[in-house]
């Protein structure tokens, strides 16, 4: 049917060149919690996308009839349908299944494989690291290079080095901290992980690295805001700059980074915009509106029919 195709077409673009423009986009800097909601509302419209368009192909090509078995055979649908595009309905099917095992088996994955290098790095610093008096989450290294990192999860670490402390103000130290723990408070690695299951569930020749790019950016952004409002702009410029050098351990949420030129030109720019940010929510909701509609209805309408039919 138009409507299995126009969903495929529909879910193609949504990994595509849909996050290659918004990755493109300034404005996002100016909303990043909001922008965060627009790329999720995108993953999730795309992944629903996918799975309607495989859902309007299984209607047609397993039509139930009053014995609730399928009245259309293979023969018959290409008879009525022809090679050409019988061919093409049973590829987007295909590949609607294939993208709904990858999803599960890349959750799965993504989230043991995390939690385990995880809790083997937390280990190392545990041993490792000292624990200052009274802050039993944070880790000292005796490291010369400026590091500081958020390990997530229940029994949560931010590291810090001796050339952190030795390098930075007391204020400047103050900001580093609001940053991760900001990170651990509102959880950004679950958000992470879920772009990176949708990143690796679609195939590669469709799919496109913008969104998990941008989301990373748009995490740290959450977190440098949660540090302005403890520390003010500067020291946390100043506490940016000192770290920006440092490698971030796979799983780790890190202060500096190579965004960190573009996070620093930030804080010395325009404030977040409200109205931005009510645009880019009504984007959102628009975006999952005719996914969810799709997906839901069929499956009301038969619910229905089952049980008061």
């Amino acid at each position: 049917s138009v409507s299995a195709l126009a969903f495929a077409l529909v879910a193609l673009l949504l990994v595509g060149p849909v996050p290659a423009l918004l990755a493109r986009a300034a404005w996002p800097l100016r909303a990043p919690r909001a922008a965060i909601v627009l790329w999720q509302s995108i993953a999730v419209a795309a992944v629903l996308s996918a799975f309607s368009a495989g859902l309007a192909i299984a209607s047609r090509l397993f039509v139930p009839g009053p014995d609730g078995r399928p009245t259309a055979t293979i023969t018959s649908e290409i008879a009525v349908l022809g090679w050409p595009l019988w061919l093409t309905y049973i590829l987007v099917f295909a590949l609607t299944l294939l993208i709904g095992g990858r999803l599960a088996v890349a959750a799965v994955e993504v989230a043991v494989a995390t939690r385990r290098r995880r809790a083997h790095h937390r280990m190392v610093v545990d041993l490792l690291g000292e624990c200052p008096h009274g802050t039993p989450g944070l880790r000292v290294l005796h490291v010369a290079e400026p590091l500081a990192y958020c390990l997530p999860g229940v029994r949560s670490r931010v590291v810090l080095s001796e050339g952190t402390l030795s390098a930075l103000t007391d204020t400047e130290v103050a900001a580093i901290l609001s940053h991760e723990r900001a990170h651990l408070r509102a959880r950004h690695d679950l958000v992470l992980e879920a772009f990176i299951a949708v990143h690796t569930a679609f195939p590669r020749f469709v799919r496109s690295g913008s969104a998990l790019n941008a989301v990373r950016l748009l995490v740290e952004l959450l977190a440098d805001d949660a540090a302005v409002r403890t520390a003010g702009p500067t020291p946390l410029a100043r506490a940016l700059v000192a770290c920006a050098s440092a490698r971030t351990p796979r799983g780790a949420l890190a202060a500096g980074g190579p965004t960190t030129v573009l996070r620093v030109q930030r804080l010395a720019g325009r404030p977040n915009s409200l109205l931005l940010a009510l645009a880019a929510y009504a984007a959102a909701a628009a975006v999952l509106v005719l996914p969810t509609i799709a997906v839901a209805v069929p499956w009301l309408t038969e619910l229905h029919r089952l049980f008061f039919g």
